[in-house]
């Protein structure tokens, strides 16, 4: 004897569960579809970031293929949006010399940057005998008998975007100043204390999201 399959046996879902499911896709669907044209409506601007100054404390490379440098930075941060908040949620600043790491990473306390707001951040950023490619040692070399170094001071770390109560995912920022800094007879810098030279730079950075 055969058994007959019923239709009746087949779960379903209720008409009144079926009906919430799908007014429940269609509102975030139209929900996603606002937060998407205001967002593009908008037209959110990176955050602007300047290299105001730097202080240098020690910029040692007698050793060979090592470098000994203690540098204080301070950086400005303006939100240029009107709408748009920023949050920083992870930030890590460090310096580099020919695409080289040359310090320890130090990282900057996470913050909230409401609209047209600024921000100022002084850290320190150091590295106690850093070891140094052989070719970027002759070329730090050469450098320092002119009397001139070039650097650059790099921030990288994660933003979110928050629009009203929507708060975006996170986004990888990265950051580029460039800092000039003179030595001996050259020297464009003001003597602070014993050790120290403080340079004003007011230098724009290129940022990328």
């Amino acid at each position: 004897m055969s058994v007959k399959d019923c239709g009746k046996h087949h779960s379903k879902w209720p008409p009144r569960l079926k009906r919430f499911a799908i007014g429940l896709l269609i509102f975030n669907f139209i929900l996603l579809l606002i937060i998407l044209l205001a967002w593009a409506i908008i037209q959110p601007h990176k955050p602007r970031f300047i290299l105001q100054d730097v202080t240098v404390y020690a910029f040692n490379a007698s050793v060979p293929n090592f470098l000994t440098s203690n540098f204080q930075v301070t950086i400005y941060s303006r939100n240029p949006n009107d709408k748009l908040g920023i949050y920083y949620d992870h930030l890590d600043t460090y310096a580099t010399y020919h695409s080289q790491q040359i310090t320890l990473r130090t990282s900057i306390p996470s913050s909230y940057q409401g609209h047209k707001e600024v921000d100022v951040w002084s850290p320190l950023i150091s590295g106690t005998y850093v070891p140094v490619a052989p070719y970027n040692s002759i070329a730090l070399t050469q450098d320092q008998s002119t009397g001139a170094v070039s650097l650059l001071i790099k921030i990288d770390g994660r933003v979110r975007w928050k629009l009203s109560t929507y708060i975006t995912g996170k986004y990888h920022l990265h950051v580029k100043c460039p800092a000039f800094i003179t030595f001996g007879s050259r020297t464009t810098g003001i003597s602070v204390g014993e050790n120290a030279i403080k340079y004003q730079l007011v230098q724009r950075c290129s940022v990328s999201v």
